[in-house]
């Protein structure tokens, strides 16, 4: 690893001690591409890592994004480009390139202890109890069915497409997604189907329209359950779709089939047991479920849940990812068994990525629309939709789906 530092005036030292300590953490051990850093005078520094990569540039416009960084880890980060402190050139790059250094550049990100039990407590009183889901889900959903038609496909999916070719337009690939999920569950014409998570309605159309399934979809968000019933009653699809304002764990009745896509992570650890249980119980017998989860790597599992990451804090409160093997005891426990798993998170990197372009298209309507949605909100959503693509391209995250049987 080598770090130059140049422009004309390469004599000059960092402009705090904070950043001092900030640029040799940041140098030390790196070891992926190449990081390009820009500070407030305007001095230079680049770090070049033994292993081939990205090419990523860091501009930092105020010197306390150092501070805030050593004071609160990876959080501090996010919260620094919230503020303006700094900018890149190709923020999913540079946040792919960090990642990629992660490992060895880690006491950075780590924070203060303080910090790291203040974010801790705060996600634990996120817990997804009946209320505190309903809290929860406000907080991301319910934004509003305008905010996210703007830039969703006009299937109004939010949960990665699976592409069939290169350049393959976006809707057609949740198509696709829905129609995979659909064949691993072995969903047939007359099928009985719970959908737990049955967001805008996209997969309850599909199922009921395409495969001739009556559906029955639940969600606790208000803004989804009514756009959702809208839609499925101007589809001529009423008669087969129920859509029900009520928590997953309330639903009585049996069902041929569960489908479920990217609900499970905002059920959190502690009720894992209870949802896989619920799945199991309304299923008849030999009934199959169909799930789309989103999964963190397995050795990176035990410290992620022992702390609060950016997502947790700023995106979904209470949100929890799990690992194949940490969620598959539980499923076990439950009396439910893996068929089928099918792995793709290169798609939902390309996904993220045409999301961030049409929210950035979309973003002079969706202020005209809603003035209350600011600059810096407009930055944590860049940051996340970012931040999450990072996470996919650099294989610490993955999406799935998975068939699973009733025993």
């Amino acid at each position: 690893m080598t770090i130059a530092f140049y422009n004309e005036r390469t004599d000059q030292s960092p402009a705090s001690p904070i950043m001092g300590l900030f640029l040799r953490l940041l140098s030390a051990n790196w070891t992926w591409g190449r990081l390009t850093l820009v500070l407030p005078d305007g001095a230079r520094h680049q770090l070049t890592g033994r292993l081939p990569g990205h090419a990523a540039l860091l501009i930092i416009r105020d010197t306390r994004f150092a501070a805030r960084v050593l004071r609160n880890g990876d959080i501090g980060f996010a919260e620094g480009y919230m503020a303006g402190e700094w900018e890149t050139s190709d923020l999913a790059v540079l946040l792919e390139t960090l990642v990629n250094n992660y490992d060895h550049i880690r006491r950075l990100f780590d924070g203060n202890p303080l910090m790291n039990l203040i974010n801790w407590v705060g996600h634990r009183l996120n817990r997804n109890s009946r209320r505190g889901s309903r809290r929860n889900i406000h907080a991301h959903y319910d934004l509003g069915n305008s905010f996210y038609g703007a830039w969703l496909d006009p299937s109004m999916t939010y949960s990665s497409a699976r592409f069939e070719a290169p350049g393959q337009a976006l809707e057609e690939a949740q198509r696709a997604k829905y129609a995979s999920l659909a064949r691993m569950m072995d969903l047939q014409p007359g099928h009985r189907v719970l959908e737990i998570g049955c967001g805008w309605g996209g997969f309850a159309e599909f199922a009921a329209r395409e495969i001739g399934a009556w559906v029955t979809g639940v969600t606790i968000s208000r803004e989804q359950h009514d756009y959702a019933r809208r839609r499925l009653f101007d589809a001529g699809l009423a008669e087969r779709v129920d859509i029900r304002l009520i928590d997953y764990r309330d639903v009585e009745g049996r069902f041929d089939r569960v489908a479920s896509v990217e609900m499970f992570e905002a059920v959190g650890r502690e009720y894992w047991p209870a949802y896989f249980q619920k799945v199991h119980d309304v299923l008849t017998p030999g009934g199959r479920a169909g799930l789309q989860i989103i999964t963190i790597q397995d050795e990176l599992f035990d410290e992620y849940d022992a702390r609060t990451d950016f997502i947790q804090k700023y995106v979904f409160p209470g949100g929890s990812l799990p690992s194949e093997p940490k969620m598959g005891d539980v499923m076990a426990q439950a009396g439910l068994s893996p068929t089928s798993v099918e792995r793709f998170g290169d798609d939902y990197a390309e996904t993220l990525a045409e999301w961030a372009r049409r929210f950035e298209r979309a973003w002079d309507g969706i202020v005209r629309t809603d003035a209350s949605f600011d600059d810096r909100f407009r930055r944590l959503w860049r940051f996340y939709l970012a931040y999450c693509e990072a996470g996919f391209r650099s294989g610490r995250t993955d999406v799935i789906q998975m068939a699973l049987e009733r025993a």
